[in-house]
């Protein structure tokens, strides 16, 4: 752990990257892969939701149906590179028992603080200047194949409702890479380590413990329509050594309304199981925008001087 701290604080001391400061909202909804950029200095951005899941696991001839909705909030209140984010999710869950009586369980399913660094931002040359050459001007940036990154921590708190409460407290890690293939082709992946530090014991009661942890990724892709709509397609992938791998397919869209403003639904199932899942979502994403470049501060305090 001392050699990973090390190891951060060397990246944070010597990169020198841009600002992540976008003119327009830059969410994570309405998929759940993440960007390794932040939201930008003095930016409070808020991202809500509403979600519905059926599960029907035809193993435990359970039906799972689920309300609920979350919040995910981000800032960058110490550098501009560094974002802090918390989410948390309140649900309620109608449990149809095939051999007794329905039943309900509810309350606070999720409460997880988090932070992620972009350790390297790609740039790209900017074409659209070029007026000599039609051929320079229109071909393929190969840097694009270079994905910015970022590494991400976070703790899975377990001061939940009790209905939802693991045993302890865990922790997640992740790899956190974006491919901007052209201005409105993005591509994130996302490689994730999660439930580091659970505990459960073994089925032959043996009284041995070990570590519960979850492996997974995430790809998705983002194309722009235009300045306004957006849509995406996803896969993610979950294994553990106690589980069979869990894979999922969801795909959404987003609307602009504002540079401040986004509106979101999407929607996604599972993939070679052997029963069924449906998660459906819509939300808001909105920031309360104070950025101020320092070059405009500069700027505004030598005219002040004068």
């Amino acid at each position: 752990m001392k050699s990973v701290l090390l190891v951060i604080i060397v990246l944070i001391g010597f990169q020198h990257l841009n600002a992540q400061y976008t003119d327009i909202i830059n969410s994570k909804r309405p998929g759940f892969a993440e960007s390794p950029y932040s939201v930008g200095s003095n930016v409070y951005q808020f991202e809500a939701g509403l979600f519905y899941k059926d599960n029907n696991n035809e193993s435990n001839l359970a039906r799972i149906n689920t309300f609920g909705g979350e919040l995910f909030f981000r800032a960058s209140p110490l550098v501009e590179r560094l974002e802090l984010n918390l989410n948390i999710a309140y649900q309620t869950d109608e449990i149809k028992n095939p051999f007794g009586d329905n039943y309900n369980i509810g309350g606070v399913s999720d409460l997880h603080f988090g932070a992620k660094y972009l350790i390297y931002q790609q740039e790209y040359t900017d074409k659209s200047k070029e007026i000599r050459s039609w051929k320079k001007r229109t071909s393929f940036d190969i840097k694009r194949l270079i994905p910015s990154v970022a590494i991400y921590g976070g703790i899975n708190s377990n001061f939940i409702s009790e209905d939802y409460k693991p045993e302890n407290t865990t922790f997640k890690a992740a790899i956190l890479l974006q491919n901007d293939f052209t201005n409105k082709l993005v591509l994130l992946t996302n490689l994730i380590i999660d439930d580091i530090g659970s505990e459960i014991d073994e089925i032959d009661n043996d009284d041995i413990v070990t570590e519960n942890i979850e492996y997974a990724y995430i790809i998705s892709m983002t194309y722009a329509i235009n300045i306004n709509w957006s849509f995406f397609i996803e896969n993610i992938g979950k294994y553990e050594e106690s589980f069979s791998p869990e894979y999922q397919l969801g795909a959404g869209v987003a609307y602009l309304i504002s540079p401040d403003l986004q509106v979101d639904a999407s929607i996604r199932t599972n993939l070679f199981e052997n029963y069924s899942y449906i998660f459906a979502s819509t939300g808001v994403s909105w920031r309360l925008d104070r950025h101020q470049d320092q070059l405009k501060e500069a700027e505004s305090s030598k005219y002040k001087n004068r």
